[in-house]
């Protein structure tokens, strides 16, 4: 798509990303498709239906990514957040998914879950999004005054010395053969789609669950529409093609001025770049948007991808007639989705994603952190769910150490001769 003026391709990228958004949050709130209720039904119940949808969405969108940028219609090298970059920050992936997923498991979902619930009458989501958003926001922003954010002040120091350089970048085709990693992700991507497939599809109870499919299909194809469109998005600059995030740099935005004529400020290139669906950095941009006085200037693809989930599942939800005010049922009910809420905001940006931005988005790419992430997030929400249930049925026998080791047991951490309380 080649465009003769930023503003015009600068529409058609907020557009795009919000009828795609508002598709996805239609179709999730639909299908019920819950990344925390995936891990829910697979550790309390034993059912792998929505875990297998949850791995349907990501086999979409990995084959979507890798034949797309095979023929070069995705620049999954240039992403935003850079999912590739050469510094694996395996510690901040590890610690921000686990922080993650003890958070969407005390606040009842996921960021995408908590944008479907809200659009859905879920008042309690609200401030589950403005928590997870002033924090996201100043994990990235500086506080007023200060040249200092949550990320300098809490984690820098200390946990970024331990990322490790493997290269120019980090996912499995470029670390297998970085001569000819087009070909690698292929291959590579290939074959664990396939893998995911077989899995996933040898359940006739999920071959014959309309929902399941349609949810894990339909997400994953609107991860790798995003892709494709903010891939594809150039200005004819003097006869020359640029593509959009290129044309704000110094070497055109200065020197030709007829292809942004009328726009006195110019846009920030990172949020313009290659990128798909992820929802917690998108929270915090839509926090700095509403406290700067709704600018539409500021719009960007992350903060329309935030309204249009909400419009979508608002939209089903009043066509299903499953629009319902929720509030909280007690203090403690307030009390784990303020927790939650906390967690996900710093586990989200640490981790740089979420069980969308990570362990779809991200994994689409093949990179080795987003992987981490996905595991983690799987492991902090799983452990959650089995330390409450112990206490939930030990009531005051089961401390929160009985039940966290006994918990570590049941998931083969510890050995079992540890065991503080009866199986359940």
């Amino acid at each position: 798509m080649i465009f003769d003026s930023f503003a015009e391709a600068q529409s058609v990228l907020l557009w795009s990303t919000f009828a795609i958004a508002l598709v996805m949050g239609a179709v999730v709130n639909k299908t019920n498709f819950c990344t925390m209720g995936a891990v829910s039904d697979a550790v309390n119940m034993g059912d792998w239906g929505r875990m297998r949808a949850w791995l349907l969405a990501i086999a979409v969108a990995l084959v979507g990514v890798v034949v797309l940028e095979a023929a070069g219609l995705v620049a999954a090298n240039d992403a935003f957040p850079p999912y590739r970059m050469g510094q694996l920050v395996w510690a901040e992936n590890l610690l921000g998914g686990i922080l993650f997923g003890i958070g969407m498991t005390l606040a009842s979902g996921c960021g995408n879950k908590c944008l479907i619930r809200i659009g859905g009458g879920n008042i309690k989501s609200i401030m589950v999004l403005l928590i997870i958003g002033v924090i996201a926001y100043f994990m990235v922003n500086p506080f007023p005054g200060s040249d200092q954010t949550l990320m300098s002040v809490l984690f820098i120091d200390w946990i970024r010395p331990l990322a490790v350089n493997v290269g120019p970048y980090q996912d499995l085709g470029s670390l297998v053969s970085s001569d000819n990693a087009v070909m690698a992700r292929l291959v590579i991507g290939g074959f664990i789609a396939a893998f995911l497939l077989l899995v996933i599809l040898k359940s006739a109870e999920f071959r014959s669950s309309f929902d399941n499919i349609l949810g894990g299909v339909v997400v994953g194809l609107c991860v790798v529409g995003a892709w494709y469109v903010t891939s594809n998005l150039n200005l004819n600059i003097e006869d020359e093609v640029v593509a959009l995030r290129h044309a704000v740099t110094p070497d055109y935005w200065d020197m030709y001025t007829d292809f942004h004529e009328g726009i006195e400020e110019k846009p920030v290139a990172a949020p313009l770049s290659p990128q798909s669906f992820t929802f917690i950095n998108p929270m915090g941009q839509t926090v700095g948007y509403a406290a700067q006085g709704f600018d539409s200037t500021l719009l960007t693809f992350g903060i329309m991808s935030v309204f249009g989930v909400i419009l979508g599942s608002l939209l089903w939800s009043l066509l299903s007639k499953g629009f319902r005010i929720e509030w909280f049922a007690s203090f403690k009910d307030f009390l784990n989705h303020f927790i939650g809420a906390v967690l996900m905001g710093f586990g989200g940006v640490l981790a740089m994603g979420c069980t969308v931005g990570q362990a779809i988005t991200g994994v689409s790419t093949l990179a080795v952190g987003s992987i981490i992430t996905f595991i983690a997030i799987v492991f902090g929400s799983a452990l959650t769910m089995k330390i409450q249930y112990y206490k939930m049925v030990y009531e005051d026998e089961a401390t929160f150490g009985k039940a966290l080791i006994t918990a570590l047991v049941d998931m083969r951490l510890l050995p079992a001769g540890m065991r503080k309380l009866d199986a359940v």
